[in-house]
């Protein structure tokens, strides 16, 4: 699960972080009782500084890059999408795998000079560090490159969780979606008159009393195979397996969304296939247009009609909702 705050420092690439080490290094200076002591002591804290700088930064990747503890969830399902499961672990790795090459040069580094009496044997040693620990991070620069472009995207990722009765807006384009979220929720998702307008999924909250809720409004839902659909249409699709304990299926009966009256049908009667349990509330949007002789729950957002019906349903719903104790959001 996504943490709230992904607070994932910018990764450096391997110049970078190299360059930063020496850079801090080159002005460390510790006197002596002679020259060949103060030698000594200023290699032996330029490598430890090097050695430090390198290993508590990429420590630092590793540690605040998400972890994925269980594939079969949403999040890690939605880095599998967005950036790919199996290098983002792979990267991790080799980053957990030079911090750890980084200890143990340094620690050899260490151990041959405060061995030496010898200036030019000291030298030696410290440009063999300096050597060692740049093949080491050049070894690792793609695996760096790639994480930049991972953070970048991993945090813009919405902050869901698992243990908070949710609720699930799907539909097709245009039907009201994100603006039925907007009146329900705490989310504020763009709303245009065009399809796909929400470009992710977007992460609201309903609180009732000392009840929270979470509201989630999907991408347009398309009528086709998992594999067929767009990456955006994808993420819509996670978020229905693995977030939903109630389904609020928006339909505009006007067609003004583009889609005819038996195409929502289909996908309606397809949501409910998938998703056999799950309580799914269907509302009529766009009362304001046209209204059915569905006995559907009806609704208009441009003029407020039965929203706060809407809401009520939709609550009373997700109070029904049991997970035993629930996470604060």
């Amino acid at each position: 699960m996504a943490a709230k705050s992904l607070k994932i420092p910018t990764v450096l690439n391997s110049d970078e972080l190299l360059d930063k080490a020496f850079g801090r290094a080159s002005k460390v200076t510790i006197n002596g009782t002679d020259a060949l002591d103060k030698m000594k002591k200023t290699t032996l804290g330029r490598v430890t500084a090097i050695g430090d700088i390198i290993k508590d930064t990429l420590d630092k990747y590793v540690d605040t890059f998400p972890r994925i503890e269980k594939e079969e969830d949403f999040f890690p399902e939605l880095v599998n999408l967005v950036v790919g499961l199996d290098q983002y672990k792979k990267s991790l790795g080799a980053v957990r795998w030079a911090s750890n090459r980084t200890e143990i040069l340094r620690s050899e580094a260490l151990r041959k000079i405060r061995r030496s009496k010898d200036p030019r044997y000291i030298d030696m040693a410290r440009n063999e560090f300096y050597g060692r620990i740049s093949s080491v991070l050049r070894q690792i620069s793609r695996d760096l490159l790639f994480l930049q472009s991972a953070r970048d995207k991993i945090r813009k990722l919405p902050f869901v969780s698992a243990n908070v009765p949710t609720l699930v807006v799907a539909g097709f384009p245009n039907v009201g979606k994100s603006r039925i979220v907007s009146e329900l929720s705490t989310a504020e998702p763009q709303v245009a008159p065009y399809p796909f307008t929400t470009k992710g999924i977007i992460i609201g909250h309903m609180d009732e009393g000392w009840r929270r809720f979470q509201v989630i409004d999907t991408p347009g839902l398309l009528d086709r195979d998992f594999e067929d659909r767009n990456a955006i249409e994808k993420q819509a699709v996670l978020a229905l397996k693995y977030l939903t304990h109630v389904i609020l299926f928006v339909m505009d009966p006007s067609e003004t969304c583009g889609y005819t009256l038996e195409k929502q049908e289909a996908l309606l009667e397809s949501v409910q296939r998938g998703f056999g349990g799950v309580e799914i509330i269907v509302a009529e949007s766009k009362s304001d247009i046209l209204r059915t002789e569905s006995g559907r729950l009806f609704f208009s957002s441009e003029t407020g009609e039965n929203v706060d019906v809407l809401r009520k349903t939709v609550v009373d719903a997700l109070r029904r909702v049991d997970l035993g104790e629930e996470e604060d959001v």
